[in-house]
């Protein structure tokens, strides 16, 4: 079901703990325009939350987040 988002962007942070995969989102949208959307992989437990705060604080939009076990995927619409 996440391949039927369309994305312009992939970042993946595997093996990377928090703060790292959201500085690397942030850095990743700011190449990005408005509307378009990055996806994000991370193996980080605390992600889904973590990137749940950092949709609401910065105004962008967590469009979908996956869980596929040892991993997961996120999408994220730029504002």
């Amino acid at each position: 079901m996440s391949e039927a988002i369309s994305f312009e962007l992939e970042v993946d942070t595997s093996g990377l703990l928090c703060p790292m995969p959201i500085l690397r989102t942030k850095k990743a949208l700011a190449q990005l325009q408005s509307g378009q959307v990055v996806k994000v992989i991370t193996t980080d437990p605390r992600a889904t939350e973590d990137f749940q705060a950092f949709t609401d604080q910065t105004g962008n939009v967590l469009l979908a987040q996956y869980d596929n076990g040892d991993s997961a995927v996120h999408y994220i619409r730029r504002r």
